[in-house]
């Protein structure tokens, strides 16, 4: 598998050179996620550090929008069509975000289920459970990065002639919105990874230091490679299900660090969203 930015989102994030003093905390944070989007590989590492990036970007934003300079050049502004723009595709991001918080929820559930069916050597339910449900969670997931795509391609409202801070206001809230985009579809690219069917310790071995293909087993799938593997025909059975374990709570851990994540973004979008309308509603 390439790089997030070459397999699931091809277009690129561009700064104008055309930029204002009071935008420069904001446009730092949008180069440190440019420069993630290029480098970050499909693992639960990645997917979290693009969350927690994405936060802070939030934050500075409202930062931004609070800022007296720039309340008054907003209240100055007589052209606001791109305010519906950008707080229509705010209502869209909550509600892939919260769909995205539901997944991650009913994922750990399952994983915990399965634990616990393993534990108690059901494990020819454990299998179809738990891979029922990874179908479904990849179904999903693709549906939503549809959604993102959509958004990604659609017109934005043409801005008439405004303040340069305005402008510059304007075309960082369009650029979050860009990189939202982006770090949304790799979060839900790495849920709809593969499920892999059975292969051998040594096939798994091969694809994981293969030069090429560095990326191609994340947490997910090593987990549902191994769960595969499980059942099969041999000895050391009792070893096979303590490694399937340690995979599964170690799976578990990266999956809670990614539900913080997501809580801390739901929250800094609806924050985000109703500092944007408090600042318009005022002038």
């Amino acid at each position: 598998m390439a790089s997030f930015s070459a397999k699931a989102n091809n277009r690129s994030i561009s700064l104008p050179n055309r930029s204002h003093p009071a935008t420069q905390s904001i446009e730092e944070e949008l180069n440190k996620l440019k420069t993630w989007e290029f480098s970050a590989s499909l693992t639960a590492e990645a997917v979290y550090n693009g969350l927690v990036g994405l936060c802070e970007m939030h934050n500075c934003m409202g930062d931004l929008l609070n800022l007296p300079l720039t309340l008054q050049a907003l209240s100055q502004c007589q052209d606001k069509k791109w305010v519906d723009e950008i707080l229509d595709k705010s209502v869209r991001f909550l509600d892939i975000c919260g769909t995205t918080r539901e997944l991650v929820s009913q994922f750990k559930e399952n994983v915990k289920d399965l634990q616990s069916l393993l534990r108690r050597r059901k494990g020819d339910l454990s299998i179809t459970n738990y891979t029922t449900f990874r179908k479904k969670m990849k179904k999903d997931a693709k549906s939503l990065i549809t959604s993102l795509k959509k958004m990604d391609h659609e017109e934005v409202v043409a801005v008439m002639e405004v303040d340069q801070l305005v402008s510059a206001v304007i075309r960082v809230l369009r650029e979050v919105t860009t990189i939202g985009i982006s770090v949304f579809q790799m979060v839900l690219v790495f849920f709809s990874s593969p499920i892999s069917k059975p292969i051998s310790k040594w096939s798994l071995v091969s694809r994981l230091v293969n030069k090429g293909d560095q990326d191609s087993v994340n947490e997910i799938e090593s987990a549902d490679v191994a769960l595969s593997n499980l059942f099969k025909c041999g000895p050391n059975e009792m070893e096979k299900i303590q490694f399937m374990q340690t995979k599964l709570e170690i799976l578990e851990a990266h999956f809670e660090c990614i539900e913080n994540g997501l809580d801390n973004i739901f929250r800094c979008l609806i924050r985000s969203r109703s500092t944007l309308l408090n600042v318009i509603s005022c002038h």
